[in-house]
């Protein structure tokens, strides 16, 4: 099965969204704010900013996966970082290697922009992508605080 990586494009709008179903679903969780126009606003911001990107997973012509990924910040411990903000595949596409396709793509893509790190956040709720995160040689260094302020 050959699986490329690519930059998305305004045409992948609809299964982008589509696909970010699939994270929202259990045991993800939908933010309360959610909206498929605030889904789709994201989308085209990510589209339109050099320090971001939706890079997808194509597998017989057809979106199995995604990475949204950001320039977050100059740290000062730790220089120019990377955010993970969002990984998913396709649940019937899922254990075929294409999540680690993505992850390294998150990476050299990042890495091309100068970033030190590349970090995420994975719910408490997901232990099977925290083995998958951990399996692909991450680290869990870090506990994650948020506060909603929605």
């Amino acid at each position: 099965m050959a699986v490329a990586i690519r930059s998305a494009t305004p045409a992948d709008e609809e299964a982008v969204l589509a696909l970010f179903e699939e994270l929202l679903a259990p045991p993800g969780h939908r933010p309360p704010a959610y909206t498929r126009a605030r889904g789709a606003a994201g989308f085209r911001w990510a589209l339109e900013n050099p320090d971001a990107d939706v890079l997808l997973a194509i597998a017989d012509a057809q979106i199995v996966g995604l990475a949204s990924v950001y320039v977050d910040l100059l740290s000062i411990r730790f220089g120019r970082r990377c955010w993970l903000e969002d990984l998913v595949v396709t649940a019937t596409r899922r254990s075929e290697g294409i999540g680690g396709r993505l992850l390294d793509a998150a990476a050299a893509w990042a890495s091309a922009r100068g970033c030190t790190h590349l970090e995420l956040d994975s719910a408490v709720s997901r232990p099977d992508a925290h083995r998958f995160y951990l399996a692909q040689g991450m680290a869990q260094d870090s506990l994650s605080f948020s506060l909603a302020l929605e």
